[in-house]
């Protein structure tokens, strides 16, 4: 089948990814194009803005420009034109973005990580709609290339290319793909958890307890119901969001904050000041915890 199976954004001079997308394919052909990936990505100040490595079955397609490059694996039946069409509009989106200051400081890998919400839309988009709705041209592109065609590379020579430039230390760049987890969790990450699960249950019981009354009494009391149910969904979800990565993570954390802030608000007369206050302590905790826990590389193991 013709499609896109991963994208990913470098920055030129020194290969080091900035954001890839997250769905992995477990096929030992996808491993391998995976790590000449790799290897082109360290080397890519050799060559032209645009060029091509086909494989028997998979190709890697690259584009650079200014700072950063957008690499993508597709099957090697997949159309070029659409293929740099895609990387036009990726380079469009993350140029949109973030600007060459950000880029240019960032010091570990992936450091854009949210951005891989945007590569899944643009790669759904090519594999399932084409690139008819796309900000690029697809004549603009066919165009460029019948112009400027892309370099073809050997898809089988990137490891060694990649060993002959580096002075030989190839097992530097090719050892297995990369996996990443969390950073380990800290004493205050556990306070927030345990402060987080506290003001969640708290939510619970006076919402059951005020649901049973207003259930049976006083049907206005709904909104008050609904002001403790709410706070705690989202304390269990920062929760989640702590243990868990998750994409567009400042985006849910703003809107989780932001929820408890406005129900605490709404209960304002049900809980005095000070209850108030210590909700919203607990929540501003718990977001800056989510928000400063990252990916790290997790290190291959020396003695395998």
């Amino acid at each position: 089948m013709s499609m896109i199976f991963f994208a990913c954004v470098v920055r030129v001079r020194d290969g080091l990814p900035l954001s890839a997308s997250t769905d992995f394919h477990l096929s030992q052909d996808f491993l391998e194009c995976r790590k000449r990936l790799k290897a082109l990505s360290l080397i890519l100040t050799q060559y032209p803005s645009r060029g091509t490595a086909r494989g028997r079955d998979l190709s890697i397609h690259f584009l650079s420009s200014g700072e950063i490059a957008s690499m993508v694996i597709c099957s090697s039946s997949y159309s070029t034109i659409m293929a740099f069409c895609f990387l036009e509009e990726l380079q469009w989106e993350f140029a949109a973005a973030y600007d060459t200051t950000s880029i240019g400081l960032a010091s570990r890998p992936y450091a854009f990580l949210e951005f891989d919400n945007i590569i899944q839309k643009v790669k759904c988009h090519f594999n399932y709609t084409g690139c008819s709705h796309m900000k690029i041209s697809l004549e603009k592109i066919q165009e460029e290339l019948k112009f400027r065609p892309p370099v073809l590379l050997k898809l089988e020579d990137m490891e060694l290319m990649n060993g002959l430039t580096n002075g030989g230390h190839t097992e530097l760049y090719m050892g297995s793909v990369p996996t990443y987890r969390m950073q380990p969790v800290t004493a205050i990450g556990i306070l927030s958890l345990v402060l987080n699960i506290m003001c969640g249950a708290l939510n619970l019981i006076r919402g059951v307890h005020l649901a049973e009354y207003s259930f049976q009494e006083d049907h206005e009391g709904i909104g008050n119901v609904l002001a403790f149910f709410l706070p705690f969904l989202a304390c269990i979800f920062e929760c989640y969001l702590y243990l868990y990565y998750s994409s567009a993570r400042k985006m849910k954390v703003f809107v989780l904050f932001f929820s408890i802030c406005l129900c605490n608000m709404y209960l304002y007369g049900l809980r005095n000041i000070w209850q108030i206050l210590f909700h919203i302590g607990v929540a501003s905790l718990s977001s800056y915890q989510i928000l400063t826990r990252q990916l790290v590389e997790k290190q291959p193991d020396p003695g395998v």
